[in-house]
């Protein structure tokens, strides 16, 4: 049986998996829907509760035709009911859309991020409450 790290890092797992597939619904299975929910997306407010957390994450899937993120663990700490993942992001992302036949108009984005991702066991199982991503300048 899996102990609460192994099932955090799961947890954890779960959440990039659903943001590089930029899939709302394993999205919002990871997320707590608690009022006391935190993002902060780099150089963005903090968003509070899943409703405009949700909103946030669904303006970036539409707004975005391809992810890629690979993840650098530094620290995962359990305490109770718990927890917290320190690691960094390396994202790759591409927006843009078809301005014609002709040609496509695209953006390509490659950004590292210092991450802080918070969970919480809730009957039983792990969810995110609290993501937390600042730019890191090289």
């Amino acid at each position: 049986m899996a102990g609460d790290r192994e099932l955090v890092l799961a947890t954890n797992s779960a959440f990039y998996r659903s943001f590089e597939k930029k899939d709302i619904e394993a999205m919002e299975a990871v997320w707590s829907k608690g009022m006391g929910c935190l993002c902060i997306h780099p150089g963005r407010d903090a968003l509070k509760g899943w409703p405009d957390i949700r909103d946030a994450w669904e303006r970036i899937f539409k707004n975005t035709s391809y992810l890629e993120i690979d993840t650098d663990i530094l620290t995962v700490e359990v305490s109770g009911d718990l927890a917290f993942v320190v690691l960094i992001e390396n994202v790759l992302q591409i927006s843009g859309s078809e301005a014609g036949l002709d040609r496509f108009t695209s953006r390509r984005l490659e950004a590292r991020s210092m991450a802080t991702n918070g969970f919480e066991r809730l009957a039983g199982k792990w969810y995110m409450t609290h993501h937390h991503g600042s730019p890191v300048v090289d």
